[in-house]
């Protein structure tokens, strides 16, 4: 393809075949301002998209053939319908038009009516010979929906530590977390981090929201000691083991006790050491089939990802730098390495498959506690482009093109995340596949699943490889197939979907998700009435549909956020954009609104049966989760390390090196690391978890999942940002900053 030659300006017949290719021509940082995209930007995407628009001749060429594309065919690629109706696209065919429908429950019909759900194939035959095939998806009208209010805690996994960690929280504690909250204190579900499969390196990036594969999850979060083999491991294995549990302890007492930083890949160098003992003992017959099963059920999804984990040690972990052969993943030489390494792809098979156990157990724990959700699972916007989904999956990833977002009023730059995007015109020809399958896996183990950059369903901002964050353009995806997709999938396994709505967001796009069943995401700080006077929303005013939290994981901490600390530590990292002062003027007016409105609603009243505050800081962490309790919200999320008053955010946005984002354990307000089993004899965390039971009453066990038949939802409130925020949430970043 000749290299693309723009002008300074898009004509009409590009604009026309962006149009076509679904790639915007111009955006909106605010309502009343739009900004022309540039050809240059509009001309790399369509090439991404494999339409050459490099020429006024190319472009000339490229919309006829899709003009004429579009007036030809039958039907889309995909065909998106509910239960109980004919989709519009089988409406639109000619008459006479004949279908032949095999459905995913094996049936064959001649008609469109009372479909069940599932992805089926279809077969339309028109009266003058033109005929098409095509994925017809039929999904419900919503998703599941919590019927019921609970609380829950949010954590980063790694960051909670216990007794038994080697080095940085694990699945063990989070069974025990899970276990505990739900039996102990009444908490409906537990929100984490996303657990997806790094990508290793010297060091490993240590951030959850840059994951290699997003369909398999990291074995480093494996408790070593909960796998059965570990037990029957024969006596010279046994003797390293205990040596490989002595560099295990080191490794906690350095976090716990010497304030050392989480260290992942040490953690992992140990782990993996014990894994290899471990997969020495021999499976029983049972834990045989099992795993045979999960080799069946994962299919050649798990053979790539493992083949990648293999030719990544053989090889390293940017695999664009392999031998070229080895980069196809279909290749005869690459079928050729995955026999010779065929012990190491075996290895890193059944590290999936423990992994995939233990979250299963970490789920099945939570249940049986009481908890009526359960597991809230995190997933990530993207991947890295080197690692196992991007090589695996090549065909459906746009070439030299990265995820982010424009720039605005309060980001001039733009944001570039390093995520390479889903080609949207390949997602449809494959029925949505990859993304099917991706939402079964994650669903298997989830009572819940936050989508990390939930407008991304809808639309994405490319940029081109090389270029500034400036230089990129929206391109859209089929929303209607998306959130058919989504529906499917979480109603098959009864989980409910929160998106992570933070930022700005395009007209329209939380409506449609609320009236599918997506849950919203409200932060206390970001609640205001941005279409008025830009106060402080009062609770009556916010939606239903939402989780309602007072922070997140790259927010301060609710103590921090109250004292104006967050503004100290930005200062001293040199992040701030103005100066100090102005800064500390605007957080002290802004907490002090919150804290009168908190006041006038009498918050700080102590209620009957609640905790008692042991100081006045308490007292307003407090008033802000009461503030929450008030609210129609239907799910409440407390950020576990606001329970011990830590101070530290675990991710800074705007950094890298400057902070230890993704390496610090739980703390409490002076800073020392708390241990699991600290937290559940904490009096300050039962004092405020008083507060919650309290205001929910009996709402924390009378709780339950399934199709809700009404919104029952609050007025939308506007950028969830508003002011603060505006920008684009980067990967894993509320709209306080990019990544």
């Amino acid at each position: 393809m000749t290299a693309p030659q723009p002008s300074e300006t898009l004509g009409e017949d590009l604009s026309h075949l962006a149009e076509l290719h679904g790639v915007a021509t111009a955006y909106r940082p605010s309502p009343d301002r739009a900004v022309p995209a540039s050809p240059g930007a509009v001309v790399a995407v369509l090439a991404a998209l494999g339409v050459d628009a490099s020429t006024p001749q190319a472009v000339r060429a490229a919309l006829a053939a899709r003009q004429q594309e579009l007036a030809e065919r039958l039907l889309p690629p995909t065909v998106v319908g509910r239960p109980g109706s004919t989709p519009a696209a089988l409406d639109a065919l000619p008459e006479g038009t004949r279908l032949h429908i095999e459905t995913e429950q094996g049936e064959t019909r001649t008609g469109a009516e009372q479909l069940p759900p599932g992805v089926h194939h279809l077969t339309a035959t028109a009266p003058d010979g033109r005929s098409a095939e095509a994925h017809l998806l039929i999904a419900p009208d919503r998703l599941p929906t919590p019927t019921g209010r609970s609380y829950g805690l949010m954590v980063q996994v790694y960051s909670l530590l216990s007794r038994h960690s080697w080095g940085m929280g694990d699945l063990g504690d989070l069974g025990e977390l899970t276990a505990w909250a739900g039996r102990a204190l009444g908490a409906g579900f537990v929100q984490v981090n996303p657990l997806h499969a790094a990508v290793p390196g010297a060091p490993t990036d240590p951030s959850p929201y840059r994951p290699s594969s997003r369909r398999f999850p990291d074995p480093v979060y494996l408790r070593i000691e909960d796998i059965p083999e570990f037990a029957y491991a024969e006596e010279d294995e046994r003797e390293k083991l205990r040596g490989l549990l002595e560099r295990a302890a080191r490794l906690r007492e350095s976090v716990l006790e010497k304030g050392a930083l989480i260290d992942r890949d040490a953690v992992w160098e140990v782990k993996r050491e014990a894994l290899e003992l471990v997969r020495e003992v021999p499976l029983g017959p049972g834990r045989r089939a099992a795993y045979v099963d999960f080799l069946a059920r994962e299919g050649e999804a798990l053979e790539d990802h493992a083949t990648w984990c293999a030719l990544a040690e053989a090889h390293g972990s940017d695999w664009h730098r392999w031998p070229a052969a080895l980069r196809d993943p279909r290749s005869p030489e690459t079928a050729r390495a995955r026999a010779e390494l065929m012990d190491r792809v075996d290895f890193h098979s059944r590290l999936a498959w423990l992994t995939d156990t233990q979250l299963t157990t970490a789920q099945r724990a939570a249940r049986e506690a009481g908890m009526p959700v359960g597991v809230v699972h995190d997933l990530a916007v993207g991947v890295h482009p080197d690692g196992a989904d991007a090589w695996a999956q090549q065909e459906y990833f746009a070439s030299g093109m990265s995820v982010g977002a424009p720039p605005d009023a309060f980001n001039s730059l733009g944001q570039d995340w390093g995520l390479p995007p889903w080609r949207p015109d390949r997602l449809a020809e494959s029925g949505y596949a990859p993304y099917r399958r991706l939402l079964r896996a994650l669903f298997r183990y989830a009572g819940a699943l936050r989508i990390d950059h939930v407008m991304g369903l809808f639309r994405l901002w490319w940029v081109p490889q090389g270029q500034p964050p400036t230089e990129g353009t929206y391109v859209r995806y089929d929303a209607e197939a998306m959130l058919a997709v989504l529906a499917l999938e979480a109603s098959r396994a009864g989980s409910v979907v929160i998106g992570e709505d933070l930022g700005t967001v395009e007209p329209g796009v939380r409506e449609t998700l609320q009236e599918r069943g997506v849950l919203g995401t409200s932060v206390l700080w970001f609640e205001r009435d941005w279409e008025g006077d830009g106060r402080p929303l009062a609770p009556e005013k916010w939606r239903a549909d939402c989780l309602a939290t007072a922070t997140t994981h790259d927010l301060p901490p609710t103590a921090a956020r109250l004292t104006g600390e967050h503004v100290e530590l930005r200062d001293r990292l040199g992040l701030l954009t103005r100066p100090v002062e102005e800064e500390r003027v605007e957080s002290a007016t802004d907490v002090g609104e919150w804290l009168a409105l908190l006041s006038r609603l009498g918050l700080f009243e102590q209620a009957p049966g609640g905790g008692r505050p042991a100081s006045e800081e308490e007292a307003e962490i407090h008033a802000v989760h009461r503030f929450l309790l008030r609210t129609s919200a239907r799910m409440i999320g407390v950020w576990l390390p606001d329970t011990v008053g830590d101070r530290r955010p675990q991710n800074l946005p705007g950094t890298w090196d400057q902070y230890p984002n993704w390496r610090l354990p739980v703390a409490d307000a002076d800073g020392r690391p708390v241990t699991l089993e600290e937290l559940a004899a904490s009096p300050r965390l039962h004092a405020l978890v008083d507060v919650l039971r309290v205001g929910l009453g009996a709402g924390t066990t009378a709780t339950g999942t399934g199709t809700a038949t009404g919104t029952g939802s609050s007025p939308e409130t506007g950028s969830e940002a508003g002011a603060e925020a505006g920008a684009e949430a980067g990967p894993g970043d509320s709209a306080e900053g990019g990544p």
